[in-house]
């Protein structure tokens, strides 16, 4: 999975509440692998992290 902050469609407000932020500090783009994201999931059901904000901007042709 790559989440690139700049076509998050949440972007602003919504990022201090997102993970990435909370760990990297908004990068413009993260790769996570899939047993990075397994991690974040249970950091985030732990109540230890804020869940995943992503919402990728829909692009049109």
């Amino acid at each position: 999975m790559i989440i690139d902050c700049d076509s998050c469609e949440v972007r602003g407000n919504a990022c201090q509440d997102c993970v990435i932020s909370v760990l990297l500090g908004a990068p413009p783009n993260v790769d996570l692998d899939s047993s990075e994201r397994l991690a974040i999931d249970a950091l985030a059901s732990a109540g230890l992290v804020p869940r995943l904000r992503l919402i990728p901007v829909e692009k049109t042709a």
